[in-house]
């Protein structure tokens, strides 16, 4: 028995995998993460899943303690837990600029506890892809609770832009395969360029006592017309349902009515679209840009995306739409449009 640490060293294996257990072993650690993605968090509004998420998960910890894969899960699943139970609490200070509510994010058990594992993965983990998930749950939860600079450094760990994934394999291959890349790229770039642009807006509360940020929203919609201008936009429907929900928020504020209920009904062109696209195992786009990325879907799924576009709207919450929706909702154009999209 003493010698078999040695003996798995000399072949490079672990002591599971020595013993032919290891593939068993992940089997089953394949069936536990299984049984938590059949939840589909992610997808849903409600917070009813939490107890039996985490309880699933604490019970595989229990027969594979210290198994990293079902750590980093149960830190993100704490992480969205602590969401949907608590919510994220923000508010403008003096100078109209957004700052979490510290005070009140401390007190979340879910986020305490997602801290705790988290910080436990990046001082043992030796696999990059879990440093690297557990270093993104740390930056923005150390943020929430008001530690900024452990967030700071943090976030310092991680590589520039310059040397993110995505560009990578832009640069590793020629040829159709780097178009494909490059492809994937210019999506994804676009999609988290719009949702930082949208962030930097409701950073500063007095940028919305002017038309600013109508032009701004319309230019970050822009930007996936231009890389997909024959209209095919597959699953970045879904980034364009959201921009079209504020800027009907934003237009209406400033008095553009019109224009408000133009965007509403963009929205609900697109939720369509989004369904359709999801309905299939696989989408293509076809833009010149991006001609021959393909996203894998699974099985494909019907989903009621444009049913629930009236609840999810502004999606984007700040500055407070608690007056923008009475005023709107009010509008007897609004319940046409609720009509359309439950239809």
């Amino acid at each position: 028995m003493e010698l078999i640490p040695s003996i798995a060293n000399c072949f490079g294996v672990s002591i599971d995998e020595l013993f032919g257990y290891e593939n068993s072993r992940e089997h089953k650690i394949d069936a536990i993460l299984a049984r938590v993605d059949a939840f589909g968090i992610k997808e849903r509004a409600d917070d009813a899943w939490i107890e039996d998420c985490l309880a699933i998960l604490r019970e595989g910890l229990i027969e594979f303690p210290g198994n990293e894969r079902l750590l980093l899960t149960l830190a993100d699943t704490l992480t969205e837990a602590g969401w949907r139970r608590y919510r994220e609490w923000m508010e403008y200070d003096e100078a109209g600029y957004l700052r979490h509510r510290y005070e009140m994010h401390r007190d979340n058990p879910f986020w305490t506890e997602a801290i705790s594992v988290a910080e436990s993965l990046t001082g043992t983990t030796k696999d990059g892809a879990v440093l690297t998930k557990a270093i993104s749950i740390l930056v923005l939860l150390y943020r929430n609770i008001g530690e900024t600079e452990k967030a700071a450094v943090c976030a310092q760990k991680m590589p520039p832009i310059k040397n993110c994934r995505e560009l990578l394999l832009a640069s590793a291959v020629d040829g159709r395969e780097r178009t494909v890349h490059v492809g994937e790229f210019l999506l994804e770039a676009a999609r988290l360029f719009c949702e930082q642009l949208v962030q930097g807006l409701m950073t500063n509360k007095r940028l919305f006592e002017t038309d600013l940020p109508i032009k701004k929203l319309k230019g970050a919609i822009a930007l996936f017309d231009l890389i997909c201008e024959d209209g095919n936009f597959g699953v970045y429907h879904d980034s364009l349902i959201k921009l079209h929900l504020y800027l009907s928020r934003v237009q209406w504020a400033r008095g553009y009515r019109d224009e408000a209920f133009d965007s509403l009904d963009k929205a609900l062109f697109h939720a369509k679209a989004l369904e359709q696209v999801l309905a299939a195992p696989e989408h293509r786009f076809t833009a010149p840009l991006v001609s021959g990325v393909a996203t894998d879907l699974g099985k494909g799924r019907q989903v009621r995306i444009a049913a629930e576009l009236p609840e999810d709207w502004p999606f984007w919450q700040y500055p407070d739409s608690a007056d923008v929706a009475k005023e709107i909702k009010a509008d007897p154009r609004w319940a046409d449009w609720v009509r359309r999209a439950k239809a």
